[in-house]
């Protein structure tokens, strides 16, 4: 089968145009909410809220008794679309369709990679494996399969050809124990339209995925990233994020120009749950049709990290997004979220 680039998909940036964005409900039985599901549904209801705000969201739910809780909780007016697909964690970033785009004709596509949950950290998620190619069937799309474990968060692009990730994620034996960095690198071309790959290092502390770009760097232009920084030289964060801020610095779209890097500060606390620290990180944004939600944690620093976002963003409205609760399951919005761009 040819390979979605040779039939001339991409993965689009994401801020590019969008025609809607998915989540996936959690569910009680689930592994991401131990002893805290009480306090998540709220708490997504009031996200799915923020985000149809912007444009159309589309709910994976398990069945129709599922879907008219998740509407209980999301209220009236807000456009909200169900879907049922049975999910075993909300993590839609992870498990859900990376969305690919036809530029000449405007078709869009699903990329479906392989998802071992995480490099094989948490059983039953069977059902999360099967849910790119349910969407596609659902939205009538082409479906391109590549056996390659990769999860959304792992990877961010900037829609021309650049795409950054992490050693410790991409390349670790636990996604895909016998592939070569040049064989990853192959697959990142062939699939997403990104020859030029960009390798940080490690992730951020109580980061379960081995190290998520989108905890800590992302696009927000052909040459221009957030990178998150951690004044507190005593957090082991500092020496982590340094160290990537080091690399990008070094490093260069792929027409060679020099990165634009602004700084985003880390939450000035530290936060825990059950002796566990959260990897909280005003990088889990997402970026929608005129708009951003930010996450924030009742934090000093959620002003200052605000700002920056307006300053990136100047034409979009910038949405905080309370996240206290959502953390405890060691994500927030952007690992929670997958747009859907905007096809002809």
């Amino acid at each position: 089968m040819p390979s979605p680039v040779e039939e001339g998909f991409r993965m689009p940036a994401e801020w590019e145009p969008q025609a809607a964005v998915w989540f996936s409900w959690p569910r009680p039985g689930g592994i991401s909410f131990p002893g805290a599901y009480d306090r998540i549904p709220a708490a997504m209801g009031a996200l799915l809220r923020a985000a149809a705000e912007f444009e159309p969201v589309r709910v994976n739910v398990r069945d129709t008794e599922e879907e008219s809780e998740v509407r209980r909780y999301v209220g009236r007016g807000a456009d909200v679309q169900f879907f049922h697909v049975p999910t075993d964690e909300p993590w839609c970033r992870d498990h859900g369709p990376i969305f690919l785009i036809h530029d000449a004709t405007g078709e869009v596509a699903v990329a479906d990679f392989d998802f071992n949950a995480w490099g094989g950290k948490y059983e039953g998620v069977t059902r999360d494996r099967k849910v790119p190619a349910a969407v596609a069937r659902m939205l009538g799309m082409r479906c391109f399969t590549n056996p390659m474990v990769l999860e959304g968060g792992a990877v961010d692009v900037n829609g021309t050809g650049a795409v950054l990730t992490t050693r410790s994620c991409l390349l670790n034996p636990n996604r895909n124990a016998g592939m070569t960095q040049r064989q990853v690198e192959d697959n990142l071309r062939d699939w997403l339209g990104a020859p030029h790959v960009l390798w940080l290092g490690e992730g951020i502390e109580g980061d379960d995925t081995d190290g998520h770009i989108d905890d800590m760097t992302r696009f927000v232009g052909k040459s221009r990233m957030v990178t998150a920084v951690e004044d507190n030289t005593d957090d082991v964060n500092h020496h982590i994020l340094a160290a990537n801020f080091s690399l990008l610095q070094k490093m260069h779209n792929e027409e060679g120009t020099p990165l634009e890097i602004v700084s985003i500060p880390m939450p000035a606390r530290r936060l825990e749950w059950e002796g566990q620290r959260l990897p909280a990180s005003y990088a889990n944004f997402l970026i929608l049709n005129d708009g951003v939600l930010m996450p924030v944690f009742s934090d000093p620093r959620d002003d200052e990290a605000g700002a920056v976002l307006e300053s990136v963003f100047p034409e979009r409205k910038i949405v905080p997004v309370d996240c206290r609760e959502l953390i405890i399951g060691l994500g927030t919005i952007h690992c929670l979220s997958q747009q859907q761009p905007a096809g002809k």
